[in-house]
């Protein structure tokens, strides 16, 4: 069987570890060092979605991870977040590119004022907290990467896949149109963790048949642009309020999945060290997820607003009401049933089930359409991480 033709890890460690704005002529420009994308994507797509263990890391890579302390099951349970959060980077460097802070943190955009002005309306600090997001995640990506690297094991690399064009607003990086990993423009956002973490009767770990109801139902359907296109979308205000929501509501979606995903992993690592970042670096995930959560509850009400390239319909409900399940500032997890029925209701997160959680991951963030666009190779390179990663085991070396 053949395996992925991986980076060697100092190639990675010099293309990943880097100070963000080092990284942008090299995201742009492919080093001569780096992997041949011809070679990469035919040997992605040779190999498919169902290799594991020696299929992902190759036995030298094995061989070099155990002797680093990291066993290859562990390696497996931190390269997939690193390129979760190598996506995660990049659909927050839009963000911010567009609605955020642009200074030496997090550089390469100048801001569009009239999204500025309409993110402003779900709070008046949403551009630093867009900054101060985007900073976070890389450098979680980026501290991954280097912890894998100085293990001897392989890092998570996707500069192959930065193919997707994104905005050209007003406002983005003009070196990286063209060359953007996620699309944030047909988005389908599952807003169903609103009711999910307002409902104390039901865990989807127990219960994984029950529906819980969307606090946007129409954004759960039909593909939503949660960025201006072009300028052209900042040409009407009531159309440019309906993005500025949507990405309102697309954040703190976003940051549940990390909330979630970061336990869910550290129950199957078995090194300390290991298990102690996957710990400590999905709390972050979590005060991301409340900020939000949050913020979203102050998108301003919207009724039937259509997509003048699409045609598509948006309503954004008041949730400002009585209703328990919807009410906008309940933002506090509520108890609810774990582990067991029998055991009184408890303030968890949820889901945080381990079995199938990487793919579960990779799924949901499919489903959303932010991989719109994507090469069959890209899907076959994460599908791996993720299954290596569901495939390691506590104490197994």
């Amino acid at each position: 069987m053949k395996t992925i033709i991986e980076p060697t890890a100092n190639d990675s460690s010099k293309s990943e570890n880097r100070p963000l704005e080092d990284n942008l002529e090299k995201r742009v420009k492919p080093r001569k060092s780096s992997i041949s994308r011809r070679l990469f994507l035919r040997n992605s797509l040779a190999v498919g979605a169902g290799t594991l263990g020696v299929g992902v890391l190759g036995g030298s890579r094995i061989a070099e991870a155990s002797r680093g302390g990291l066993t290859p099951g562990d390696a497996a349970l931190l390269r997939f977040p690193a390129a979760l959060e190598l996506l995660e980077a990049d659909f927050w460097i839009q963000y911010n590119e567009l609605g955020g802070i642009q200074d030496p943190e997090v550089p390469g955009g100048t801001g569009n004022p009239d999204y500025t002005e309409a993110l402003a309306m779900l709070d008046e600090d949403m551009d630093q907290y867009i900054h101060d997001n985007t900073d976070d995640e890389i450098t979680h990506h980026q501290f991954l990467n280097a912890y894998l690297v100085s293990k001897g094991a392989a890092p998570a690399n996707l500069d192959p896949f930065r193919t997707l064009m994104g905005s050209t607003a007003t406002g983005v990086n003009p070196d990286l149109i063209g060359h953007r990993l996620t699309n944030l423009t047909q988005l389908t956002i599952d807003t169903s963790w609103w009711t999910r973490y307002r409902d104390d009767s039901h865990n989807p770990d127990l219960d994984p048949t029950h529906v819980f109801p969307q606090a946007v139902p129409t954004l759960g359907v039909n593909q939503h642009t949660a960025i201006p296109r072009t300028d052209a979308d900042t040409s009407d205000p009531t159309f440019l309020q309906a993005i500025a929501n949507t990405a309102g509501f697309h954040f703190p979606t976003i940051e549940q999945g990390g909330n979630s995903l970061y336990p869910s992993l550290a129950q199957r690592a078995t090194h300390e060290e290991t298990i102690r970042i996957l710990i400590s670096i999905g709390p972050t995930e979590t005060m991301h997820f409340q900020t939000w959560s949050d913020k979203a509850g102050n998108a301003p009400p919207l009724m039937d607003v259509i997509d003048p390239v699409t045609g598509v319909h948006v309503t954004f409900p008041d949730l400002d009401v009585s209703d328990p399940l919807l009410k906008k500032n309940l933002i506090m997890p509520e108890p609810c049933p774990f582990l067991d029925t029998s055991l009184p209701i408890v303030s968890i997160i949820r889901p945080t089930k381990t079995e199938g959680a990487a793919m579960g991951a990779l799924t949901f963030l499919t489903n959303m359409g932010l991989f719109i666009g994507q090469s069959p190779a890209f899907f076959a390179y994460m599908t791996q991480l993720a299954q290596a990663a569901d495939h390691a085991r506590h104490g197994r070396f």
